[in-house]
């Protein structure tokens, strides 16, 4: 080891002539005074890297009268002065001080924009001739000019024209008036369409990826009809990686062909995920969450595919599997087949000590679940999904020291709407909106008549670049009769708690109680959860730069019975790392409330995923 660290030691002192701080010390030092700091930069931009020898230095000097006049010019001044001072130093770098008076600036007297051929009656140019931000009265910059140039030349690129050219493109400078004026002609000639598709690279039934095309045979060439398609493709989660090519060079009577490179995903893939909370709530202890997820994103030619996950938590292990099947449209009419196996824990039980006159926590209102369903879901435009269900649900629980085990056969329906502003997993703005309703019926062979009702908000914007706000709102609704109450399975009632309710307490833990005797006459009381539910948050968070974040919330609401409704709240805040697999947040919630089985409390949340 030693050896291998003095090597470059010796390396450096036989090959090292110079100091290493007199390498670095540059050979000429520039002062720029005279103009504003906009001005300056741009001066010193045109005189380019300083240099690192003697002979670049001459060179440089040279040439700075070149540069500073063609920086004054770019931006409209026609009539600059310059002074140069040069210091030779013995040692050291020269020092050269240029002293700079811009002139009065040239300004554009009027501005003449031009449109011939098919782009005439294409809108999206009226729309970008509208923003053009070029207006006489304004001092003439050159770069400005190049911008708004290659601007339209990329809108036209982007929406088919590509024979167009400009037939006048030019600025006319006055330099005794301080006048110009701008030009640009631009004939867009006849437009492109788009012609036939084909697909290469995948193992799925001929014409099965047609169906993802959005937009007809000969449509207008457009770069954002490619992007759809390329997007569809992607979210059928069947591929690696998707291109779709525009094959210009086989163009024929005006009609482009696109071809569609895809390259499969592997057969199976595994996914981890973890997740914990600690605190001191009803359950003090630090509850773990790992989650493995297998898919298999095409079994078939048909485009079958299926998720299975297994979650494991000390107490709530869970088993769900879904098949889903295109129908009519790969991702626009879908039929899901569901399996699952759930075991969960609710609220809180607590049984009365007379010696300490108070009550003491034995555990919680435990279930298990197995589920058997459908589900067809399709999209009706706009973000807007809709879908209707039948799940069949046996569910085992002890309430009050008795063992109930209903039967259920739902009947449901749900709409839901997502707007993100962008593609990310950390959107800077966006919405979503979800409405349900399920019924279960006796005479369906369901153990009571049930129908739920459920509706759910969420909000994000971001301000001012760094300042975002994240709006929550849940709410539920259970109509069922006061005797069948206990026949209500617990993973069909409202509780609250959790990172995704209200935070600072545990998962499922709050929600109204009742008080009865036990087998052993002691008396208990357990908490059975509400038939209503209405809970809501806000969060601030404030970027400190664009991979962490700081956040402070406030989460408020309760699940309850009639006439019963008593606000829980908590307060907290965290870190967030924006990581290129979504947020990963860390969350520290403190419980306002003291309940009557709750003292207030606190958690710390670790969670990670898209908040849309």
């Amino acid at each position: 080891m030693k050896v291998k660290f003095l090597y470059p030691l010796t390396a450096a002192a036989l090959f090292g002539a110079l100091p290493v701080s007199a390498a670095n010390d540059p050979l000429l030092r520039i002062n720029v005074s005279g103009v504003d700091e906009a001005l300056e930069k741009n001066i010193r931009a045109h005189l380019g890297s300083l240099p690192e020898s003697e002979v670049q230095r001459r060179a440089f000097l040279f040439n700075v009268q070149d540069s500073v006049d063609a920086a004054l010019q770019s931006v409209g001044y026609y009539h600059g002065e310059l002074n140069q001072n040069l210091i030779r130093h013995d040692k050291g770098p020269w020092e050269l001080t240029l002293t700079v008076s811009p002139g009065e600036p040239t300004r554009i007297d009027w501005v003449d924009i031009r449109f011939a051929g098919e782009m005439l009656n294409d809108a999206a140019f009226d729309t970008w001739l509208d923003g053009v931000s070029l207006r006489p009265g304004q001092v003439l910059n050159h770069g400005n000019y190049e911008n708004l140039k290659a601007e339209l030349g990329a809108i036209a690129l982007s929406r088919g024209y590509f024979d167009g050219k400009y037939t006048k493109a030019e600025i006319r400078v006055n330099r005794d008036e301080n006048r110009a004026t701008i030009s640009l002609h631009f004939d867009s000639s006849a437009r492109y369409r788009l012609g036939d598709v084909s697909f290469e690279g995948h193992t799925l039934d001929e014409g099965f990826l047609d169906r993802l095309i959005p937009f007809e045979h000969q449509s207008p060439y457009a770069t954002r009809r490619l992007s759809a398609l390329n997007s569809r493709l992607q979210e059928t989660g069947y591929f690696r990686s998707t291109k779709v090519l525009p094959q210009l060079d086989k163009a024929e009577n005006g009609e482009i062909p696109i071809k569609v490179e895809l390259d499969n995903r592997p057969d199976h893939s595994i996914e981890l995920g973890l997740g914990g909370d600690i605190g001191s709530s009803s359950d003090s202890t630090f509850e773990p969450r790992v989650r493995v997820t297998w898919r298999t994103p095409q079994i078939n030619s048909h485009g079958h595919s299926q998720e299975t996950s297994i979650e494991w938590s000390p107490d709530r292990p869970k088993f769900l599997t879904t098949y889903t099947i295109p129908l009519t449209h790969p991702l626009d009419d879908q039929l899901k087949l569901r399996l699952g196996l759930l075991r969960d824990k609710y609220g809180v039980t607590q049984v009365y000590e007379p010696e300490d006159l108070d009550f003491r926590n034995t555990g919680q209102l435990e279930s298990s679940k197995q589920l058997l369903g459908v589900l067809r879901q399709q999209s009706l435009g706009d973000g807007w999904l809709m879908g209707y269900s039948l799940d069949f649900i046996r569910e085992s629980y002890t309430q009050f020291d008795t063992d109930y085990s209903p039967s259920f056969l739902l009947a449901g329906f749900s709409l839901s709407n997502t707007v993100r502003g962008d593609a990310t997993l950390d959107p800077k703005w966006g919405y979503r909106q979800s409405y349900s309703v399920d019924y279960a019926d006796p005479s369906l062979g369901s153990a009571t008549r049930l129908s739920r009702f459920q509706a759910k908000f969420k909000w994000i914007d971001t301000f001012f670049t760094k300042h975002r706000l994240v709006a929550r709102a849940d709410f539920g609704l259970n109509l069922v009769s006061d005797g069948d109450l206990a026949l209500v399975p617990p993973s069909l009632r409202y509780f609250t708690g959790g990172d995704q309710s209200i935070r600072g307490y545990a998962f499922q833990e709050i929600g109204p109680y009742i008080e009865f005797t036990n087998d052993d006459g002691q008396i208990a009381r357990e908490v059975i959860g509400g038939r209503y539910l209405a809970v809501g948050s806000l969060e601030y968070q404030y970027y400190l730069t664009p991979s962490w974040r700081l956040g402070s919330f406030v989460d408020a609401g309760n699940a309850f019975d009639k006439d019963k409704f008593e606000p829980v709240v908590s307060v907290g805040g965290g870190v967030h790392w924006i990581s290129p697999i979504g947020p990963i947040k860390l969350d520290l919630g403190v419980g306002l409330t003291e309940t009557d089985t709750l003292e207030r409390s606190w958690r710390i949340h670790l969670t990670m995923g898209s908040e849309l």
